[in-house]
């Protein structure tokens, strides 16, 4: 009996952690729907964060290495986000920047520190991890890599993220974000309809959708500006003759 509460517990804090990743995609969306064209909002980096923070603790609970290594590499990317939208700044009226208020900065510092300490754990007694999760009886080891190996994909979105939109200073979510976002979804839900994981399985499906919309978005919006272009009326050229 005991046993069980604990294993629904666990449980409850990933349907939670995935509450946060399917409603940044739903905000998303509807944003997007709204504005007729892909936008990154500042909730779903910070929907992004609540997520991940909470994710992270339900992996390390259920002994699953594949879902703490997707959570410790883009964690900080979503920060970064925050950051070049101005969360992090406090503005006066007149748009000048003023020292940010203490509750703000014990945020950032729980935020930032969070992951470290985290891992500073695990490595801290390492072979009981090892044993744990990559040595687990309950996962097979080819099936852990497999696991991995999804998250990495899916991860490597938000690193595809943070140098487009770092190239050009703005948070954006390109094409590319979104495509990669497909393909790692396949694979962490196959994964984890073998691994009989209804918390994985059912945040990602709600993804496909999202993911695809998007996609069509982004290409109604690149039809529409082709077709604004073509629309221009041409700029008369200049006559040598009237220099």
């Amino acid at each position: 009996m005991e046993h069980s509460l604990a294993k629904w517990i666990i449980f409850a804090l990933g349907f939670l952690a995935q509450g946060f990743f399917s409603a940044r995609i739903i905000v998303q969306w509807i944003i997007s729907e709204r504005e007729k064209r892909v936008v990154s909002p500042v909730l779903f980096w910070v929907f992004s964060i609540a997520g991940s923070y909470l994710f992270f603790v339900y992996g390390f609970l259920r002994n699953d290495f594949a879902i703490m290594l997707g959570q410790v590499i883009s964690y900080y990317i979503y920060m970064w986000n925050l950051r070049i939208k101005g969360v992090w700044t406090t503005l006066a009226p007149d748009g000048s920047k003023v020292p940010n208020p203490l509750w703000k900065n014990v945020l950032q510092v729980i935020l930032l520190i969070t992951p470290v300490l985290g891992v500073g754990y695990i490595l801290s007694d390492f072979g009981e991890f090892k044993r744990q999760c990559l040595q687990n009886d309950n996962i097979p080891i080819l099936l852990v890599i497999y696991g991995s190996l999804g998250q990495i994909i899916f991860t490597l979105r938000f690193i595809y993220q943070f140098f487009y939109s770092k190239s050009r200073n703005e948070s954006h979510l390109p094409a590319g974000f979104w495509i990669i976002s497909l393909v790692g979804c396949a694979v962490i839900v196959s994964y984890a309809i073998i691994r009989k994981d209804p918390v994985l399985a059912l945040g990602q499906s709600i993804g496909f959708v999202s993911y695809s919309r998007n996609l069509m978005l982004l290409a109604k919006h690149k039809r529409h500006q082709e077709q604004m272009k073509q629309g221009e009326p041409q700029q008369p050229q200049q006559n040598s003759s009237d220099s």
